[in-house]
């Protein structure tokens, strides 16, 4: 086997597994964008939950397409920049906007340190 094909082929299985991974975290974004209640993302000063709808929404189409593209023989790097645009919107909603929809939606106990209360 010629050794520029056996590159090919890992190459691309590795941008297939990162692409998966990139899918997963955009659909966990927004599935979990729409399960949350449309005050809370106003209650705590995080742009509106259609904002975040679209936002989430646009990374899980972009994240889609990239897949398909790598799948159907794309080649490496397809849609890169765009999937990364969309994995980073996915990324800033998991670690910034969804930590505190999630506590206004508890009840939002602001004396809460990082070890507990204070």
């Amino acid at each position: 086997m010629d050794g520029r094909i056996l590159i090919y082929y890992v190459e691309n299985g590795i941008y297939l597994v990162l692409a998966l991974v990139a899918l997963a975290l955009e659909v966990w974004a927004f599935f979990d964008c729409l399960r949350h209640k449309a005050n809370a993302f106003e209650a705590v000063s995080k742009r509106t939950k259609t904002f975040w709808l679209a936002l989430t929404g646009g990374a899980l189409a972009v994240g889609l397409l990239s897949l398909v593209s790598q799948l159907g023989g794309g080649g490496v790097g397809t849609l890169g920049l765009f999937g990364l645009a969309a994995v980073t919107a996915a990324s800033v909603y998991l670690a910034d906007v969804r930590p505190a929809v999630k506590d206004a939606g508890r009840g939002g106990n602001r004396n809460m340190g990082p070890y507990g209360p204070w």
